[in-house]
């Protein structure tokens, strides 16, 4: 501990021998807030608040009237601040915020709410509900998060309705780079896994057929499972977390460096720029891809069912043709494409709602390739459920 606070003096020691460019101080029950509150000057301005302290009891009045220029960084530290005044049964109030601040520093409070249920400490009042109130709150946002979820589907439908209608306005050379990264790029890693999944079925199924002398229903076995419901939802889970998560990366970092701000000042839509090209590439790309990974799965059975049931391979190309009806083989390129609009819509979607910074980058890259895999998995238990009542 004395280490620690050792090492906590000498940083603020190191502070104060630096040009003071922002500071925070307290006259009675006013807290004067100057300077630039950025990023570089948090660590001072949190060693000076930290040697404050507040009144025992009464108000905090947060004059930040003298603050001329505020980031993210600023903003975060001066919204903590304000709760911790907030506490001890003391009352946080702020005036005198310069306009052009007052958005940012809301921003910064609400994503708090969102994100830990915290109701903001604007004028030092606190949630201190019971558990209907969380409940209500955690309810709301997730209605909140449905409903954005909703407008930006509608958003992107209207945009694709839009290129529909004139496919010059398409992006045609970021569709083609998208095809190259998400299709192209992405065969060897793809070929070997399914490879491995052919030779793992098969090798699983061998045991089996040999005990019963069936050895040559290993062909059923790999050709139906593989076709019809493996390959599809091997590749969309590989490309959800290689392309969705990539998605929501980079949209997110635009974001962050306000980049897609000065897209929508040079008239340019993000959806039309950013979206639409990924999600029409993924389109394109995974039924290719499992087509691919079809062939390439169907060969590590016929390695197996060669060496390890004396299938050789002319006689398990004949059974395929007997057994293997085309109809598993176009139901799972048939789901290829939703999966792919699943897949590149929660990407982008959840890059769009990136707010903060590099954690939240990290945080909603994580969020879609879980989201992606979840709601890819669903649409594939949906759709067995109604084939199987369609006798398919």
């Amino acid at each position: 501990m004395r280490r620690t606070a050792a090492l906590v003096d000498a940083r603020c020691d190191e502070n104060m021998t630096m040009e003071r460019q922002a500071s925070i101080e307290r006259v009675d029950h006013v807290m004067y807030c100057r300077g630039r509150w950025v990023l570089p000057n948090v660590a001072d301005l949190e060693c000076q608040a930290g040697a404050l302290g507040w009144p025992e009891r009464g108000g905090v009045i947060y004059d930040a009237s003298e603050i001329t220029t505020m980031d993210t960084g600023g903003a975060v530290l001066l919204c903590q601040s304000l709760r911790a005044a907030g506490r001890g049964g003391r009352t946080a109030s702020l005036q005198g915020l310069p306009a052009q601040f007052a958005a940012l520093l809301h921003m910064v409070e609400t994503q708090s709410a969102n994100a830990f249920g915290v109701v903001p400490a604007q004028g030092g009042q606190r949630g201190q509900g019971g558990w209907i109130e969380r409940v209500g709150r955690v309810a709301w946002h997730e209605l909140e998060s449905g409903r954005r979820g909703l407008a930006f589907l509608g958003e992107s439908t209207v945009a694709f309705l839009r290129v529909l209608r004139q496919p010059g306005s398409l992006r045609w050379r970021s569709l083609l780079r998208m095809l190259q990264i998400d299709g192209v790029n992405a065969l060897p890693i793809t070929g070997l896994l399914t490879f491995l999944i052919g030779v793992v079925i098969a090798y699983q199924g061998a045991e089996q057929l040999r005990k019963f002398g069936t050895n040559i229903f290993i062909v059923d076995l790999v050709g139906i499972s593989l076709l019809r419901e493996i390959s599809p939802l091997i590749v969309a889970i590989l490309i959800a977390g290689r392309s969705g998560s990539a998605y929501a990366a980079e949209i997110g970092t635009m974001k962050v460096t306000e980049e897609l701000d000065a897209v929508r000042t040079l008239g340019i839509s993000p959806m039309a720029l950013l979206v639409l090209p990924r999600a029409l590439a993924l389109v394109v790309a995974l039924p290719l891809l499992t087509v691919y990974a079809d062939v390439l799965g169907v060969f590590g059975g016929m390695l197996i069912a060669s060496s390890q049931l004396n299938v050789g391979f002319t006689e398990f190309v004949s059974r395929f043709e007997d057994a293997v009806a085309v109809r598993h083989f176009f139901i799972g390129i048939a789901k290829a494409p939703f999966f792919a609009i699943i897949i590149a819509l929660v990407g982008c979607y959840q890059g769009f709602q990136i707010r903060g910074g590099v954690d939240d980058v990290g945080r909603h890259t994580t969020i879609s390739v879980v989201q992606s895999i979840f709601l890819v998995i669903v649409f594939d238990a949906i759709c067995s459920i109604l084939l199987n009542w369609w006798d398919l």
